[in-house]
């Protein structure tokens, strides 16, 4: 894997529309190398490739699923009557755009 230059960094530093200072560039890159490290620390770990994902770190994690219950909600004519200009059951709200 290559390594993250301070070209990289302010590349993506610029498309996220933050600006970083020589100092804040360095410290990313630090960080990087931090995480760099301890990605090469796990990817020494013997067998890693065989290990099956987890999907929950509870070995006993039993899903408990709801019954699903219709409950009557409130007619759309009742909740428009709060609402101030409407087109049938929709609310008009004023142009934001163009």
């Amino acid at each position: 894997m290559s390594k993250f230059t301070k070209e990289m960094v302010d590349d993506y530093a610029d498309k996220l529309l933050i600006g970083l200072t020589d100092e804040e560039n360095k410290m990313v890159l630090d960080e990087f190398d931090i995480i760099d490290a301890n990605l090469d620390l796990v990817n020494e770990i013997p067998n890693i490739s065989s290990v099956t994902p987890m999907t929950h770190c509870l070995d006993d994690f039993v899903y408990e699923l709801r019954d699903d219950v219709i409950v009557p909600s409130v007619p759309i004519p009742e909740l428009l009557r709060n609402a101030g200009e409407t087109d049938g059951d929709e609310i008009q709200v004023p142009k934001v755009v163009g």
